[in-house]
């Protein structure tokens, strides 16, 4: 390799490194006590999505785009869990 390319693949590994900080983890944000299955299942959710971040570097970030599509999806599961718990708050009797 030359010394150009080996420039350009730093920046490539720090511009993705970067995008991992920057990408938003699914929080844990559902109570325990009030939603317990659906708190377990936001946990899991979180755990998946750390899962696809291991793949990821174990792959060298070369997925061609499946798993970033994979972690938006996980992002979604979680804000929709999080507004199944909001519903159930709203028509507790």
């Amino acid at each position: 390799m030359t010394k150009r390319s080996l420039v350009a693949s730093a920046v490539v590994a720090v511009l993705l490194g970067g995008g991992v900080v920057l990408a938003q983890m699914p929080k844990d944000n559902v109570s325990g006590r009030r939603h317990p299955n659906l708190a377990a299942a936001q946990r899991l959710s979180t755990q998946a999505y750390e899962k696809i971040i291991e793949a990821q570097k174990a792959n060298e970030w070369d997925m061609q785009g499946h798993a970033q599509k994979a972690k938006e999806l996980l992002e979604q599961v979680n804000h929709e869990l999080k507004e199944a718990a909001e519903a159930a708050n709203k028509n507790a009797k």
